[in-house]
């Protein structure tokens, strides 16, 4: 594609040659030829690159540092390598489009919008609403009741609307299953990551709200709600019933008990346990207990200084 074309598309100056071709995205390590190479800060300028034949895409208060190069500037390059990023998955996918789909089954009892996209081993069972522009990856499993809204692009290996896991003790020590009869409903613009696992809801639905994102391996449990636009990274486990609010960033492996709500406009650092409401915007981190981030900082300096506070009161160690 000609720079002009890609400058265009993703809304950043070109300063250099319009009619150079672009067929590729390279990073800082390894530059390509006829590439774009996404530089954000100055400390990544390094000779290796300058010495490419590489155009980048950064700050306009970088420019000085290419003398030689084509440049796309803009005062916020990571939204133009989205877009960027963008014109490439595209052109992937149409290479994918025409490939054999291997021991997939779509329910006759579908709706299923246009430009409805999926892979190999994909299973979508009765009574299921998929939206318009809808991408679902390998092994995809979609199960009954699920309402998939439009622009929702699932990973390979995530099921959605699996049995909860829900159950109670008969008088004598045995679990007795509880049946979820409810369904998932993901709303538009949502991306779900790889090997996922969403709950169905026991009677109301689990719902996910439009504009999140969920890494690779998160589990979602029955009745959850995610708010718009939240951000999960991988290995999060959020139990069920939990309300979690709008804009929310939810770090790598934090664990949520069940019933918990979260205001708007939370961070949760990666490893935290929540115990408790997080009732006020903030960031949140701990594991024992859960803290406001600050008072954490505070308290987790005392605690590495324990041992020398024990040899300098002579307190005897328990």
């Amino acid at each position: 594609m000609k720079l002009s074309k890609i400058s265009r598309f993703i809304g950043a100056d070109l300063i250099g040659n319009p009619e150079d071709l672009i067929d590729s995205i390279s990073s800082i390590d390894n530059p390509k030829e006829n590439s774009i190479i996404l530089v954000t800060k100055s400390k990544f300028i390094t000779k290796k690159i300058l010495e490419s034949s590489a155009t980048f895409l950064t700050f306009p208060a970088n420019r000085n540092f290419f003398k030689n190069s084509n440049l796309l500037l803009s005062e916020d390059p990571a939204i133009c390598f989205s877009k960027l990023t963008n014109i490439f998955a595209k052109e992937k996918q149409r290479n994918l489009e025409y490939s054999d789909r291997y021991s997939s089954f779509i329910s006759q009892n579908t709706s299923v919008g246009e430009n409805f996209f999926y892979g190999n081993g994909v299973i979508v069972e009765d009574f299921v609403t998929i939206g318009k522009n809808v991408k679902l990856g390998h092994n995809v499993v979609i199960h009954n009741k699920s309402y998939i809204g439009d622009n929702v692009i699932i990973d390979s290996g995530t099921i959605i609307g699996s049995e909860g896991f829900g159950n109670t003790l008969d008088k004598d020590g045995s679990w007795l299953h509880i049946h979820h009869l409810g369904g998932v409903e993901i709303k538009k613009n949502v991306h779900i990551g790889a090997n996922c696992t969403i709950d169905r809801g026991t009677i109301d639905n689990t719902v996910i709200e439009s504009g999140v994102i969920i890494d690779n391996q998160v589990h979602i449990a029955h009745n959850v709600r995610i708010g718009e636009n939240t951000a999960i990274a991988a290995k999060v486990g959020i139990a069920g019933s939990c309300i979690i609010g709008k804009r929310n960033m939810i770090g790598g492996m934090v664990g949520i008990i069940d019933h918990i709500k979260t205001a708007d406009d939370v961070v949760i650092s990666a490893t935290s346990t929540v115990i408790k409401d997080l009732k006020s915007p903030g960031t949140y981190t701990g594991i024992m207990p859960l803290l406001d981030h600050n008072a954490w900082k505070r308290t987790a300096s005392w605690i590495t200084k324990l041992d020398k506070i024990v040899k300098k009161f002579n307190i005897k160690k328990i």
